[in-house]
């Protein structure tokens, strides 16, 4: 089997991974626009068109809008500080725990990192023991 873990992302793998995880539902009634939820946690959904995420030329909204949450507000910061990185946020989001990703540009990440991301939001919202026993499973 060949490792496709270097090519670019996409919104599919957004799905997919989210779905890989244990434990994870996805809530009721958000069929077009998931919520990935895990011990009736969000940890990653994809979003609404809201004021505060705008083309800065168009001044349209952005209709692909993905939130991941993320551990700590200091690897918050740096995922949106990093211009490297296709992550950002707005003034709507301050104080939480997430960053923001269109879906346009996920080909930016590799679907490794990717992985990771959408990992590390659910070890974010899951409960102690369950992303103990996820890490555990994995040799971590």
């Amino acid at each position: 089997m060949v490792d496709d873990g270097g090519r670019p992302a996409t919104v599919a793998d957004v799905h997919e991974l989210a779905l890989a995880m244990p434990h994870v539902t996805v809530y009721p009634g958000t069929e077009h626009k998931p919520v990935y939820q895990v011990g009736g946690k969000s940890f990653v959904f994809f979003r609404n068109p809201r004021p505060d995420a705008v083309d800065p030329e168009t001044g349209e909204r952005y209709e692909d809008v993905i939130v991941l949450w993320v551990e700590s507000d200091a690897e918050k910061e740096a995922l949106v500080q990093d211009p490297s990185t296709p992550y950002f946020t707005t003034p709507h989001f301050a104080g939480h725990r997430s960053v923001l990703v269109r879906a346009g540009r996920l080909g930016e990440l590799t679907r490794a990192e990717l992985a990771e991301q959408v990992q590390d939001a659910w070890l974010s919202r899951a409960s102690k023991t369950r992303a103990a026993t996820w890490l555990r499973d994995r040799g971590e």
